[in-house]
């Protein structure tokens, strides 16, 4: 009973932190719980949860990209170029940012599949490079797109905000390619084994430069989405905010010892953090507190993810008959 119940808890680890979090913040602020802020909080996690679907599936491999926020920054700034110079609009500009950010996963993939260099020191260079990049290109100043990017992402379909629609329709896609696709299934393998899933026939390092660009495509996308919010970016854009994007991934069950997380997970986690920084506002929490507040909840939830682990690794061994003669 014990164990059953332990299991049940780690399982559903994601959904009683939010559930507690909100009722913590309701109990000290009634009007947290009103619709118009849970839509309000939906909207602001729109990109970072984009970005963090994206790097669920380079965790799921046991990888790891530090190089999405810099993607975020140097993606949209391409697209802000060609819209301005080429005259492509907001759909040729979002594209166009979809096309760079794979580029750049494609160049970390490059180093780290074909070279065999640590996931962790290609995308740390990358990111150093990418917003080189991108400060080179604007000289450090300030850049403005044109007027209709920001009516784009101010409007709505059917209601729904257009950064929530984007938000909603990148779940859903990431959700169906890793539960219902051979491909997902491989990753899924990859990270679990990736020598046994070699054995098995997997094309190990064709999963892993998928997964490297689709998280880098994902990342620019959303770095567009929040640009299309505010008009403009400058050379702060997106900084820090790959550790908002791992973060969200590892609060939603992703694990950062790969082979168990979902899409979904990952959306609740961008969910959860927006949430908590949204309720220490409500709550008036001192500013200089909240950076610790969140840092505890993260914590929280990669403690857990060890003991998830710790817990199916002791599963399997206990699920290994010995040898009879």
């Amino acid at each position: 009973m014990g164990d059953l119940l332990a299991r049940l808890l780690l399982k559903n680890a994601t959904a009683l932190i939010f559930a507690g979090v909100v009722l913590l913040f309701y109990a000290q602020a009634p009007h947290f719980l009103s619709v118009e802020n849970f839509a309000n909080i939906v909207k602001q996690s729109s990109f970072i949860g984009i970005s963090a679907v994206g790097i669920s599936f380079v965790l799921l491999t046991r990888g790891i990209d530090l190089s999405v926020g810099s993607v975020m920054y140097l993606g949209p700034l391409i697209a802000g170029f060609a819209m301005r110079d080429l005259g492509i609009g907001v759909a040729g500009g979002l594209v166009t940012a979809a096309i760079a950010g794979i580029a750049m996963g494609a160049l970390n993939a490059l180093f780290i599949v074909r070279f065999n260099i640590a996931p962790f020191i290609v995308t740390l260079a990358t990111l150093f490079f990418f917003r080189g990049a991108g400060t080179w290109m604007t000289s450090s100043r300030q850049f403005d797109f044109d007027r209709s990017l920001l009516d784009f992402g101010l409007s709505s379909v059917a209601g729904v905000p257009v950064p929530v629609v984007f938000f909603v329709v990148f779940v859903v896609l990431a959700h169906i390619v890793l539960s219902r696709t051979t491909f997902g299934r491989q990753i899924y393998a990859v990270g679990a084994d990736p020598e046994v899933a070699r054995k098995a026939g997997v094309r190990v390092e064709f999963v892993k430069a998928r997964v490297y660009m689709i998280s880098s495509g994902c990342a620019a996308v959303a770095g567009f989405v929040l640009i299309a919010q505010i008009g403009r970016l400058d050379v702060a854009f997106g900084e820090g905010r790959e550790f908002d994007v791992i973060a969200a991934a590892v609060l939603g069950g992703v694990s950062l010892f790969g082979g168990i997380g979902s899409a979904l997970g990952a959306a609740v986690g961008a969910l959860l953090i927006q949430t908590v920084k949204t309720g220490l506002v409500f709550t008036t929490v001192n500013l200089y507190l909240q950076p610790i507040v969140l840092a505890g909840v993260i914590f929280a939830a990669v403690l857990i993810d060890s003991l998830r682990v710790i817990r199916l690794r002791a599963t399997r061994k206990r699920s290994i008959r010995p040898l009879t003669r």
